[in-house]
Order: structure tokens, then sequence, then C-alpha cells
């Protein structure tokens, strides 16, 4: 079943490709300039990520190789407890990077155990951003931001036991 979904999920992307490139053969026709400067822009994006995605790409092949759906749900699972969501906690104040690029690595966790409120956590932690936070200080000042993050880091929790409630399966514990 895995191989006829891995050969689906190929042939839906390679279709998207052929039409992402023939739009812009339609549209290089219609305006060359604007093609040409829509497929810099394109370029320059992807250069912009191509870090962070070689880094998430590394990541889910390490994942892929070195963790067994028993240790990731250990760690990340139903039973993780409190050291589960200190980890999505953690790792989402720590992750950089565009949003779109973690999805994949969350999506292989998530396919050896990990809970899908611990992903949520992990997402709405991405908004501390530690780089900023001097700049954020300096302009709001540090009871404004110790405020801010907590109250932050405390939705996210709350977000991710809700989405646990809602997603989890009646009998399992979280």
């Amino acid at each position: 079943m895995k191989g006829k979904r891995g050969r689906m999920v190929l042939r839906s992307g390679l279709v998207f490709l052929a039409i992402v490139i023939g739009l812009y053969i339609v549209s290089y026709a219609l305006d060359s300039t604007a093609t040409w400067q829509a497929l810099q822009t394109s370029g320059s994006i992807l250069y912009g990520i191509l870090p962070v995605l070689a880094l998430v790409i590394a990541m889910m092949v390490l994942v892929n190789y070195l963790l067994k759906p028993k240790q990731v749900a250990r760690h990340l699972g139903a039973k993780s407890g409190a050291k589960g969501w200190l980890l999505a906690s953690l790792a989402g104040i720590i992750s950089h990077g565009p949003i779109y690029v973690w999805y994949p690595l969350l999506q292989e966790l998530q396919d050896k155990g990990m809970r899908p409120g611990l992903s949520a956590t992990f997402l709405y932690n991405r908004a501390v951003k530690i780089p900023l936070l001097p700049v954020m200080i300096y302009y709001f000042g540090v009871t404004y931001v110790a405020v801010l993050m907590t109250a932050m880091m405390a939705a996210s929790l709350l977000e991710g036991k809700l989405i646990d409630l809602a997603l989890t399966k009646p009998g399992a514990t979280s």
C-alpha cells in the first residue's frame, strides 16, 4: 500500500511540476520580461531557503534511519508527559526558516507516533523568535516581553492539549 501511495504522490508532484512549467511557458509568451523577473524572484527565494531546506531534509534522513517508532512514541507519544511538551516547545523556539519546510518532518514524526498536539505546540512556539528578543526588549521593556513570551508558551501548550483532545481516539492517554 505504501508503494502505491508513494507512486501516486510522485505522479501528482510531477503533474504539478508540468503544470507550473506550462504556466511559465504561457506567461513567457505573453510577457517575457515579467516572467523573467518572476523566475529570478523564485530563484532568489529558493536560494534563501536552501540552507533550512537542507537542514530539514538531513533531519528527516536522521529521523528515518536513527529513530524507531518506539523511541518517538516514548519521547513524543501518548505517554511522553511533560518531557514531550518540553521537547516540542523548545524545538519550536529554536527552529528557524520558513514554516512550510518543517511540515514534512512533523509528518514523519507523526507517522512514527508523535502526538498531533505536540506538532501544534512546536508550530505555535515558532512565533517566539530568540534573535528578536533584544529588539523587543529595547522597544517594549523586559516585563512586557517576559509576559508576552510566557503567555505565548502557555497558549502553545493549551492549543496542543486542545488539538490532542480533538484528534485523539477515545481510550488513548495523553
